[in-house]
């Protein structure tokens, strides 16, 4: 017998090997109906506020839905702006649901009535992320505005009171917040939530507010302490991946899924490789092109070149690069350090050093359009001023639709009474029964 040389078996892959190498379609996305909003939150990471007149219609949006279908990507993620500010908000999420592609949207709680509270938890493919960042009145409505806490408070009691449950309490950590983490975790068992927890990117407002939002480095750590010790229970969708690097892997992916597992589509049909790096640097397309969202998720040379393999830069020779990554993509690109260098909240302190090196003359990329309300008060450099919330009233139910080219994001809205978001809270804890994985979006 003659001894011959035997290639050795393939090493097996790890599912998350398969997702840095990019899938035949997203496994979620994120879809901004509109950039409509009734808040004026200052860390959004989209510039939020007034409504594009070029956003996608009814029927263009109807589109999208039946490619995404075809793809059988598994579910959207619908922010905004404020989503349920669009008329035909409630028709998409049902042409969705009907064609077997889910929706997880996010809403300040606006417009959350009992009504439709009870229609939402008769929808086994919907779930809802009511957004607080902050778990008193104080902390949130000096970022999100006044009066926000108790309408996304509102919003859960009447999800709940609708047998609705683990519909999420989603939290932007800032250095704020983090000292309430337990409290978070209180009121989204009191009425049988799951919490989420999300990083704070640089991107739109934020930028102008992340050297004063963005938590310490000591809060770093107790973050990740926490979301150790909570981790089954907590929601994160793989946003804290560069805390890795403190030593153990935190549950979920670990992995930026730009242009391999997620992608953003904007109002206008802007297709982008990330959902917190919308700039020209990460635009792929646009659905309105020919072979819409298909060929330019399948065939973007930006795409393309974000699931070849990466050379991790400086940070390939860090011992924690095989957890951390490098970090977040869009947390270095809107902070102007280099891609292939460390995240800026890197948990070594590499980060930092690069920030206090770059030159004056370093040149920021902002975001690709501001769509923020005119009237907004200027946006602080330094401190974080409260911000103005005007809710727009309209007595006459009956009034034809708002025009295409309405920049009011509440335009034929009522708003609730002062007097029902004051009612009181129930007097019960429940309990949630959440999963235990990391979502993506």
């Amino acid at each position: 017998m003659t001894l011959v040389d035997v290639a050795p078996p393939p090493k097996a892959m790890r599912l998350v090997d398969h997702f840095e190498l990019g899938l035949d379609a997203p496994i979620c996305l994120t879809w901004e109906l509109t950039y409509a909003c009734n808040l004026s939150c200052v860390h959004c990471l989209s510039s939020s506020g007034r409504r594009d007149p070029r956003e996608l219609s009814t029927e263009e949006c109807k589109a999208v839905i039946d490619e995404l279908e075809r793809m059988q990507v598994f579910y959207v993620n619908i922010g905004g702006g404020e989503p349920t500010v669009r008329s035909d908000f409630w028709e998409l999420v049902e042409y969705a649901t009907a064609h077997h592609v889910g929706v997880k949207f996010s809403t300040n709680g606006v417009k959350i009535t009992p009504e439709v509270a009870t229609r939402l938890a008769a929808n086994d493919y919907v779930d809802v992320q009511i957004s607080l960042d902050g778990a008193t009145p104080e902390v949130n409505d000096h970022v999100r505005g006044p009066g926000s806490y108790d309408t996304a408070i509102r919003a859960m009691r009447n999800l709940s009171d609708a047998g609705m449950r683990n519909f999420k309490l989603s939290v932007v950590c800032t250095r704020q917040n983090i000292p309430q983490l337990e409290e978070f975790k209180e009121i989204a068992d009191r009425y049988g939530a799951q919490l989420r927890l999300t990083r704070l990117r640089p991107s739109g407002r934020g930028a102008d507010v992340w050297d004063e939002l963005h938590p310490t480095r000591e809060q770093q750590r107790e973050l990740y302490d926490w979301l150790v010790a909570h981790g089954d229970d907590v929601l994160t969708g793989d946003s804290f991946f560069h805390l890795s690097a403190y030593g153990q892997a935190l549950p979920g992916l670990n992995l930026c899924g730009a242009g391999r597992v997620v992608c953003l589509i904007d109002p206008i049909g802007d297709v982008y490789a990330c959902p917190f790096a919308i700039h020209d640097e990460f635009l792929a397309g646009n659905v309105r092109g020919e072979g819409g969202f298909r060929t330019v998720w399948r065939d973007s040379a930006l795409f393309a070149e974000l699931r070849s393999p990466q050379s991790g830069g400086a940070c390939s020779s860090c011992r924690f690069f095989d957890t951390c990554k490098g970090g977040c993509m869009a947390a270095k690109f809107f902070t102007g350090l280099p891609l292939d260098g460390p995240d800026p909240e890197c948990v070594q302190g590499y980060g930092e050093q690069l920030l206090a090196q770059r030159a004056e003359t370093t040149s920021i990329p902002k975001h690709a359009g501001d769509h923020s309300h005119r009237t907004s008060p200027p946006r602080p450099r330094s401190g974080i001023g409260p911000v103005r919330l005007t809710l727009t009233r309209r007595e006459d139910l009956a009034a034809p639709p708002v025009s295409a080219c309405a920049e009011d994001p509440l335009a034929g809205f009522t708003a609730p009474a002062a007097s029902d978001l004051a009612s009181s809270e129930p007097g019960a804890d429940r309990r949630h029964q959440g999963g235990t994985r990391s979502d993506l979006a």
